[in-house]
């Protein structure tokens, strides 16, 4: 996952760094194995890189590889953090939930800072034809939605300056839609 998301990921931490803070702080939602959170920490603006995912081999995989790292085992749905963050970041997590509407709108609410910035990359959308199948063949529930619709959750979940842009497009690959937007 890492090697293969790696590109698109740092299309997205750069797309947060344009944002030009002095200090910030940032959490990984579906942080897998820390390597986005380890990334984010080396950098001076980081006060506080936090990583979340709820499958605990995952975690245990994050401390055992960062054992100063903040890593916290929940689900999406069911975690509250301590603090609210600058920059929310998630990779191939989104569409895996029930409801996305409900959760994006949720931790827009309880975990973004006022002006904060909430990013998320998905690989699995509808214009994205070659995804379609990966329901089936990872016998695993997925979201399918547009890029306008994973759009239009952004916004009705009470972010604005709603972008979007598909990073590292291939052959039979119409690229990882990466969406953004500010509280």
């Amino acid at each position: 996952m890492e090697t293969n998301h790696l590109p698109a990921v740092q299309k997205m931490i750069d797309i947060l760094l344009m944002d030009n803070r002095r200090c910030f702080s940032f959490v990984d939602v579906g942080c897998g194995n820390g390597y986005v959170v380890r990334k984010i920490s080396e950098l001076n603006q980081c006060v506080i890189s936090v990583g979340m995912d709820g499958a605990k081999e995952m975690i245990k995989k994050a401390k055992k590889m960062d054992p100063n790292g903040n890593y916290h085992c929940s689900d999406i749905v069911d975690w509250v953090p301590k603090l609210k963050f600058d920059y929310i970041h998630s990779m191939e997590v989104m569409y895996y939930l029930d409801d996305p509407e409900k959760t994006i709108k949720r931790i827009v609410n309880n975990w973004l800072e006022v002006n904060g910035v909430m990013i998320i990359g998905v690989d699995y959308y509808f214009e994205n034809e070659r995804s379609h199948s990966w329901p089936k063949d990872l016998n695993v529930p997925m979201k399918l939605l547009s890029i306008s619709q994973w759009a239009d959750i952004l916004k009705k979940s009470g972010l604005h300056k709603v972008n979007y842009l598909q990073a590292n497009k291939g052959v039979n690959f119409s690229g990882t839609l990466i969406l953004y937007g500010r509280k």
